[in-house]
Order: C-alpha cells, then sequence, then structure tokens
C-alpha cells in the first residue's frame, strides 16, 4: 500500500516537492494545501505533466481543520509552507497522521505546538531537509570532537531575494556550539538554491565540508526519506539529522557483519 501524503505550501519549492513526490512509486500525493486561492480545484499532477489526477489543491482559508483531516486522511503531512501552518495540522495529529516539518524557522509558539504534536505522533523537524545537509552537520560534529581547537567558521549563500540568515545555518551553529551572531556568515547572489559550508581553520591546514543544492528537488528526495523513515517510527519528536545517521550506522553494523 502507497503512504499517503498531504503537503503544506505550494510555492517554487513546494511546486517542485509535489512532483517528487508524485514520481515516487511508494508514494500517493492525496492533497495540497496552499495560502493562495491559485490553481484551487486542479490536480498538482495536471501542473507538472501528468495525465492522471493526484494531489488535489485547496486554499487553507476555505477547509474546516476539525473535518477535512479526518475525511481525507493521509498517512503522512509534509509541511514546506509556513510555522503557522502547525495551528490547522495540529488538528491532523488526532487521527494519527505524522507530520514532517521543513519550515526553515519557527516562532516560540508554533514550535512548541509542534513539539508538543510529538507526544501524539511521530514528528520529524528539519530546517533543512536535504540528506547532504544533514551528513554535513553530523560530519562536522565528529570533526568538531577530534580537533577541538580548530577555529571553526560557517558560510551560507542563497538567491538575491532571500531576506533572512539561513535557519540551516543557525542550526549548524547551534549543533557546534558557536555563537551564530559571530560565526554564520550570508552571502546574498544571484539565483543559489541553497550552500552550506563550514570552514576548520588549523594551525597548518584548512578542511572546508560543503553542501550545495543544485536544485530544489533535493528538499523533495529528503522529504520523501523523511517521510517512509518516519513510517516505522513510535511517537516522539525526530530530526533528520537522526535519520540520517542511524540509518548509516545500521548499514555500517551490517557491513561490518558481512566483512
Amino acid at each position: 500500500m502507497k503512504i499517503r501524503i498531504g503537503m503544506f505550501g505550494f510555492g517554487k519549492t513546494g511546486f517542485v516537492v509535489a512532483n517528487e513526490i508524485i514520481k515516487d512509486d511508494e508514494c500517493e500525493l492525496k492533497w495540497v494545501l496552499r495560502k493562495s486561492r491559485k490553481n484551487e480545484g486542479e490536480y498538482a499532477s495536471h501542473l507538472h505533466g501528468y495525465e492522471f489526477g493526484q494531489g488535489k489543491i485547496y486554499p487553507i482559508s476555505e477547509i474546516d481543520p476539525e473535518t477535512f483531516f479526518k475525511e481525507n486522511f493521509v498517512d503522512v503531512i509534509i509541511d514546506f509552507s509556513a510555522s503557522s501552518a502547525v495551528d490547522i495540522y495540529k488538528h491532523a495529529a488526532r487521527f494519527g497522521t505524522r507530520i514532517v516539518s521543513a519550515i526553515s524557522k519557527y516562532e516560540k509558539k508554533q514550535l512548541d505546538q509542534l513539539k508538543a504534536l510529538g507526544n501524539i505522533v511521530p514528528v520529524l523537524y528539519s530546517p533543512n531537509i536535504t540528506l547532504g545537509v544533514n551528513f554535513l552537520i553530523e560530519v562536522s560534529k565528529v570533526l568538531q570532537r577530534i580537533v577541538p581547537d580548530a577555529d571553526i567558521e560557517i558560510i551560507e549563500e542563497h538567491f538575491k531575494g532571500k531576506p533572512d540568515t539561513s535557519g540551516t545555518a543557525l542550526r549548524i551553529a547551534e549543533d557546534l556550539g558557536l555563537d551564530r551572531h559571530k560565526h554564520v556568515n550570508s552571502i546574498r547572489v544571484g539565483g543559489i538554491v541553497g550552500k552550506h559550508e563550514v570552514v576548520f581553520g588549523l594551525p597548518n591546514q584548512t578542511i572546508r565540508i560543503v553542501h550545495e543544492s543544485l536544485n530544489r528537488a533535493a528538499f523533495g528526495q529528503g522529504a520523501i526519506y523523511a517521510t517512509k523513515w518516519l513510517m516505522g517510527k513510535a511517537k516522539g519528536i525526530y530530526t533528520m539529522e537522526e535519520a540520517v545517521m542511524l540509518t548509516a550506522a545500521r548499514n555500517l553494523q551490517i557491513y561490518e557483519s558481512n566483512a
């Protein structure tokens, strides 16, 4: 049986993510909720050129959360919209719907709400849901333990119109115990999708760990990975770093047992 997915957000990233879900043979995009009324009643699949109908589009303002999530049950909600969306899909948790949130920044109230949902259903929260950047975070933490005296700087590059500091860069700084105001450097040029670099400075050498998203499809692939991983988990709050590293550790154990 396919994993039934509902999605919040249908902007530049959400549009691409929807296509990745539609292409995956193990998933089915049941519906999309978006802030505007654009494409209301249409199917995301049709907008991507498919002949079949998948991912009917609804404006958030037109649904009744008390009934919508029961009548349109999905196994997982993937959120690429805004932090306030948790006010809407908190109702879905009552019916056992899991949550994958890829929101880069949360207001404290909404973040507390999201964490509270972990007492009801499995919730995975990651400000950057790509596989590569979460691997970068874990590798950086390992390297910091190996060379604790290294100077560390974080560089994040994004498209010219991105207004705020990357939530991913702030997460990296937090995980490495660095002051976000002193060690996070931002660059805004052209149409860069997203690039993060952690620089370790040592007396006689420099180590750079880099991840770059070349296409927004990387976010969709990460969200699908997170969705499939979350299906087998008990209620609680999880991170993409856990999903990546626990899988890597399991595969390493299998490799060692077969060696």
